[in-house]
């Protein structure tokens, strides 16, 4: 006998519970639609069996990690057949771990614990998976300082890694990459104004698109960028489904920020935990930020369009909207926030650090129908109030 239809309206990606004003669709069990209206992505799933993951087989490198975990919670609550890829070196993985088997369920995913560099546990991983986010990596320019080859393992290798298991084990797998701004180096020739609270580029009004020249500047951008251009080279050469995401300032629910990366997260630990705040250079560099589900909209974008999209490269960022200098603006947001002054010292500029950095986001908006839907103070004051309403997983720091 054939499944029982059922009719499911369509629900804003997000899981907020608005319905497109569209679209309803019979589905059968294990069918999936989605569509777009305006600038919203909606989904529907009929699941399978109890609703364990049926809609696509996904493996998601680095899934214990800040946006790994993000995204795992939306990808469960879609009923995905899930694995996380993970060693849970860095700090809050074991907690999102916890967080996700509690809200989902102990057996709802499967994770294997292992090094990018053991590409037999990542080709078990990725065995028959149609769809990989390869997040996992090293992730500060001081560490990757500090100890290179370390850097060039996690990020360099771990990436080629990751796009083999993907071409030898995966099922046609659409494979999105996780990159960075980095990849562009210091854009020392770039034309800088200095303002009273902010440097801003004197010619780029709308931000750094992706045809600016790739300049590695660092070993981190050099191993992220190495594994940026293999990812697209895996399109062309081997007709591998990949999408690049060169990616801003992400922040938001979950990120376990240090001082060495996670900077919005970092300033609101330390100022809640009256930790010592160090700002490395005058302050006044500018980031374009983007709060973590606008980043999970643009993944899930790319995924809908991937017949377009495929081989292609997005900066994925705030945008010139959604700027901010790290503290000669954060700061008086932040002590509003907190309700007192916030003391901090000062050192010197870090190698490979940007004056400026705005992400031209105009090609993932023609091209994939995407924009930022989070204010900067919006954004910024829902991760200060979960910061603050969970300071007993920051106990660590």
């Amino acid at each position: 006998m054939g499944a029982t239809p059922a009719v499911e309206t369509l629900r804003a990606a997000k899981g907020d519970g608005e319905t497109c004003p569209i679209v309803q669709q019979t589905l059968v069990r294990g069918d999936s639609v989605s569509a777009r209206h305006g600038d919203r992505f909606y989904s529907a799933v009929y699941p399978r069996g109890r609703g364990k993951g049926i809609m696509a087989k996904v493996l998601v490198t680095g899934g214990a990690g800040f946006i790994g975990s993000n995204l795992a919670a939306r990808l469960l609550s879609e009923g995905h057949d899930l694995t996380i890829f993970d060693n849970l070196s860095r700090s809050g993985c074991h907690a999102n771990i916890e967080w996700l088997r509690a809200t989902y369920g102990a057996e709802s995913f499967r994770l294997v614990r292992a090094d990018l560099t053991d590409f037999a546990a990542l080709a078990g991983a990725a065995e028959g998976a149609q769809r990989i986010y390869h997040l996992a990596g090293q992730v500060a320019v001081t560490t990757s300082v500090r100890n290179p080859r370390q850097d060039f393992e996690d990020n360099a290798l771990g990436t080629f890694n990751a796009l083999e298991a993907a071409r030898l084990h995966g099922d046609n797998p659409i494979f999105i990459f996780a990159s960075t701004n980095k990849v562009y180096g210091g854009m020392e020739e770039v034309r800088i104004e200095a303002r009273p609270t902010c440097y801003a580029y004197a010619d780029l009004p709308l931000g750094i698109p992706e045809s600016k020249a790739l300049d590695f500047h660092s070993p981190y951008g050099c191993s992220k960028g190495a594994g940026d251009q293999y990812t697209r080279d895996y399109a062309r050469i081997y007709g591998l489904r990949t999408v690049v995401m060169r990616q801003s300032c992400i922040y938001g629910y979950r990120q376990f920020g240090i001082e060495d990366q996670g900077w919005v997260a970092w300033f609101i630990i330390a100022a809640l935990k009256r930790r010592p705040i160090t700002i490395f250079g005058d302050g006044k560099q500018v980031r374009d930020i983007l709060f973590v589900d606008d980043l999970l909209d643009a993944y899930d974008a790319a995924v809908a369009h991937i017949d377009q999209v495929a081989g292609e490269v997005y900066n994925i960022g705030g945008g010139p909207e959604n700027t901010l200098s790290i503290w000669a603006e954060f700061g008086p947001l932040l002590e509003e926030l907190m309700g007192r002054p916030i003391p901090v010292a000062y050192a010197d500029w870090r190698p490979g650090d940007q004056r400026v950095y705005v992400s031209d986001i105009r090609k993932a908006a023609a091209e994939l129908g995407w924009r930022p839907r989070t204010p900067v103070r919006a954004g910024i004051t829902k991760l200060f109030d979960w910061i603050n309403g969970n300071q007993s997983l920051f106990a660590h720091l």
